[in-house]
């Protein structure tokens, strides 16, 4: 878990290594049921043969896709990565908004993958 905060809003980033979609599903319902009280729970996974991206509400590309953006420019694969935000009070404007998800998910993925 690695946390960014911009304007008081809290972005929580969660990465992990998964092989199948199952996985990948399993461990976004893992961090939704351990934030009940978030605004928005987005992510991004990028598997072998599939990648999928949701902005669980957030205006359309300013979640999802700046979290896959980071995962595929690092090449990767195999991967799932979710941010959670916490709404702070001061709207982030859609460039703030993919700013803050990116660096969640940056920091998730150097946090967590890039140690192993």
């Amino acid at each position: 878990m690695y946390e960014y905060i911009e304007k008081k809003s809290r972005f929580i980033g969660y990465a992990t290594r998964a092989c199948t979609e199952e996985e990948a599903k399993s461990f976004i319902a893992e961090v939704s049921r351990e934030h009940p009280k978030s605004r928005h729970i987005a992510y991004s996974y990028v598997l072998a043969n599939t990648a999928k991206t949701n902005d669980d509400g957030e205006p359309h590309g300013t979640a999802g896709l700046p979290i896959y953006n980071v995962i595929t420019r690092r090449n990767l694969q195999n991967v799932v990565v979710v941010v959670v935000r916490y709404f702070g009070g001061t709207l982030l404007g859609k460039g703030g908004l993919i700013r803050a998800y990116g660096k969640a998910a940056g920091l998730a993925i150097s946090g967590e993958l890039e140690q192993q």
